[in-house]
């Protein structure tokens, strides 16, 4: 029935469209029937003058008068002509035939004859007008007038148009009835794929075909796109609603353990990265835990609290080794030790070839494309080698079965997925890329371009921040490795193992009721922060929270706030920018050079607009602790982010779930990751220091009404779209993945075991 609707609603235009193409057809078929006849009967009473002109010349002329007139009358016998009249050279009747009208004179006639349209409309009706010389090669020959009756193109005419309007009939029932016959045979294949693609068939069937030889199509050739974009809109869809309706089950630690119950039913999760998420160190007091400034940290943190898995990672504080077991594990968090960090130990060789000089000299300015060469070395790279191998081993010795789900994060471990998929072929291992991903030139660079793409294909899952990063990585393979691309699928197959290729926007946990009983409140915070920095009441705080590294866009801001005190002399002695530095990787010469420079050109800055109570710029070059950015979050009037390249940065998400009050202002790089999903921050351009300029000024002047209206929904987003979504949306894929892994194997072993017992 539902079929039978939808081929009327596609019948009925049809049927209208051909029948207004009809009625707009007969008035231009009219007139091209009417010229036709026109011509036709100038050309007919041109031979019928002609043959009475010859008649006309045999009469004798004593008897010429009334054997013209008999003459004539014959000549109207055909029923085509009405009448007949003769006129003389100086436009006076001669004589006429009967059916001659008496109103028409010779004057008249020639005059109608010449026009374009020689019809006549007479009280008989609609004549044709034609007037010829009875002898041409006079001048002043007598003339004959021939009326020809036009009611016969007429008829022609309406015969016409009824056999149009039967033809259109006849022709818009037989592409009715054939559109009908094929909806009708193709319907039915076009339910039964769509069913199987709602049905999420097109997720299984695919391997279960391959794993019995058979073809890989999960719908209909036609429909393939199709399922593609459902698949893609499905997510989308999700998103708007959760946008304007909220989650309908919000995600918390407590879904994402349920999530692992169900869709990996209890299976062990073990994280891999370089950087530990707590930090034994020996002080004057003894041993203190902390956890570093690191956005990986604060985003993988939260999964494992609700996972209790194994997190493997180096261990670098100076008391590290003293509380661990005999197996180099601890259990952390301290307070609650909900899962277990294994501590991997590298020598200063290993650290200075692995982390300072492969990773982050090679790999992280080749793929931040910052102004800063990259330096590949062929010693740093077999560092990177030989510890990428140590983790895998840790990997293979932590798992208990043969089939965990192994986290790999970031650039550190390019290698590790190949070397884990090579001891555990069952393994479900997701690799999440935290930086950017640069484009196959960029990329290129790289003397071991095809090692790392091929270790990366060892994954399961590979995920970027944005969609951009995945498209730059599927043509980075496409340029340097003999791999089957599938765009529809987002999976790239090397060797015969496919790698799904998504994006995974991280975020952070959205703060507990519990955590955010303990934060100042906003006033408190703002003089707690204002006495401990000496700054005036009316101090209009901007503050920036960065790692101090060169692609996070520090010397921009300050050239900003210096370009804000040039432009607009009030904001003088009023605006403050504190930017949080924590230093990183000081052993490297570009990293020590960038904060000679922004010391240097903040001295400056505070030299030329500042004075003895007051400095435009205070650089804190210290790790400062989650509680004390809390802090100075909740005291500012702005968060100013400016990376020239970042994945996601999870500053700006810090900051909005911070401002439980509505207000405040976030400044967002364009080039950041999150400024795609976060479009009511002020997004600018790092590089253009007038735009950046405006935008500190229009953040310092915006009515708390539209900072309210900006904040709240920064902040439904930020508590929806949180690090627990993240997390789930990779687990969930990595679930319906080892769901189809283990349904093939199975098939697999079930035709085995049916030919073996066919087998003679």
């Amino acid at each position: 029935m539902k079929s039978l609707h939808l081929q009327i609603r596609f019948l009925v235009p049809l049927l209208v469209t051909l029948t207004v193409a009809a009625l707009l057809a007969l008035p231009l078929l009219d007139r091209m029937t009417l010229r036709w006849f026109s011509r036709d009967l100038s050309t007919r009473g041109a031979m019928v003058a002609k043959t009475l002109s010859v008649a006309i010349s045999d009469i004798e002329p004593g008897a010429k008068r009334e054997r013209l007139r008999n003459l004539l009358e014959r000549g109207v016998l055909d029923e085509r002509l009405v009448g007949i009249a003769m006129c003389a050279a100086d436009g006076t009747q001669v004589l006429s035939t009967k059916g001659f009208p008496d109103t028409l004179g010779c004057k008249e006639a020639e005059a109608t004859a010449a026009q374009k349209d020689p019809r006549l409309e007479l009280a008989s009706g609609a004549v044709h007008v034609g007037v010829f010389p009875v002898n041409p090669a006079q001048a002043d020959s007598d003339r004959l007038v021939l009326l020809h009756d036009l009611s016969l193109p007429d008829r022609r005419s309406l015969d016409t148009r009824r056999y149009m309007i039967i033809f259109i009939t006849v022709l818009g029932l037989a592409i009715a009835g054939i559109t009908m016959i094929v909806a009708q045979l193709s319907w039915r294949g076009w339910v039964s794929g769509m069913r199987a693609i709602l049905r999420g068939e097109g997720l299984v069937r695919p391997l279960l075909q391959k794993g019995q030889g058979g073809a890989a199509d999960s719908a209909p050739p036609e429909l393939q796109p199709l399922e593609v974009e459902i698949r893609q809109h499905i997510r989308e869809l999700e998103d708007n609603l959760y946008r304007e309706h909220g989650p309908l089950t919000p995600w918390d630690p407590e879904r994402l353990r349920g999530l692992l119950r169900t869709q990996l039913r209890g299976d062990q999760v073990i994280v891999v990265s370089n950087r530990e998420p707590y930090i034994h160190q020996r002080g004057p007091n003894g041993v203190t835990v902390s956890r570093p400034a690191s956005g990986l940290v604060t985003a993988v943190e939260p999964v494992m609290r609700a996972c209790s898995g194994t997190w493997i990672a180096h261990g670098s504080g100076s008391a590290d080794q003293e509380v661990v077991d005999e197996n180099d594990r601890v259990a952390v968090p301290p307070d609650t030790k909900e899962y277990v960090l294994r501590r991997i130990w590298l020598t200063e060789e290993e650290e200075l070839g692995y982390y300072q000089g492969f990773a982050n000299e090679g790999l992280w300015p080749l793929c931040h494309v910052a102004h800063v060469r990259p330096v590949f070395r062929e010693s740093d790279w077999a560092q990177y080698r030989a510890v990428n191998q140590r983790f895998a081993d840790a990997v293979v010795a932590e798992a208990r079965g043969d089939d965990p789900v192994v986290l790999v994060q970031d650039y550190h471990f390019a290698l590790l997925p190949a070397m884990v998929r090579e001891k555990l072929p069952k393994a479900t291992i997701i690799t999440f890329w935290h930086i950017p991903w640069p484009n196959p030139e960029s990329f290129g660079i790289c003397p071991w371009r095809r090692e790392l793409l091929q270790g990366m294909l060892g994954s399961t899952i590979l995920g970027f921040h944005t969609r951009f990063h995945c498209k730059n990585f599927t043509e980075t393979v496409d340029r340097y490795l003999e791999a089957r691309i599938e765009h529809e699928h987002a999976t790239i197959s090397y060797q015969g193992e496919p790698t799904l290729v998504q994006s995974y926007p991280i975020s952070i946990a959205w703060p507990t009721d519990e955590e955010r009983a303990g934060w100042p409140s906003p006033a408190d915070a703002r003089r707690a922060v204002f006495e401990r920095l000496h700054l005036a009441p009316d101090t209009m705080l901007a503050v920036g929270v960065d790692r101090f590294d060169y692609t996070k866009g520090i010397l921009e801001r300050v050239h900003a706030v210096e370009r804000l005190l040039e432009k607009h002399p009030e904001w003088q002695g009023r605006f403050v920018l504190v930017q949080v530095a924590a230093p990183t990787r000081s052993a490297l010469e570009e990293y020590r050079e960038f904060q000679d420079r922004i010391h240097r050109v903040t001295d400056r800055i505070n030299q030329r607009f500042g004075d003895a109570g007051y400095k435009p710029v205070l650089l804190l070059a210290e790790h400062h602790d989650h509680p004390a950015l809390m802090e100075l979050y909740r005291a500012a009037d702005m968060c100013v982010v400016t990376s020239l390249h970042d994945g996601m940065n999870l500053v700006c998400k810090e900051f909005i779930a911070a401002r439980d009050d509505d207000q405040g202002v976030l400044i967002l790089s364009r080039f950041a990751g999150a400024a795609r999903e976060l479009p009511e921050a002020l997004v600018i351009n790092p590089y253009h220091v007038e735009e950046t300029t405006d935008a500190l000024h229009r953040a310092a002047t915006m009515p708390p009404q539209e900072q309210r209206e900006r904040m709240a929904s920064l902040r439904m987003t930020v508590r929806e779209f949180n690090v627990y979504r993240w997390a789930g949306r990779m687990l969930t894929d990595a679930g319906q993945w080892r769901l189809r892994e283990r349904i093939t194997r199975r098939v697999q072993r079930r035709s085995r075991e049916s030919g073996e017992a066919v087998a003679p």
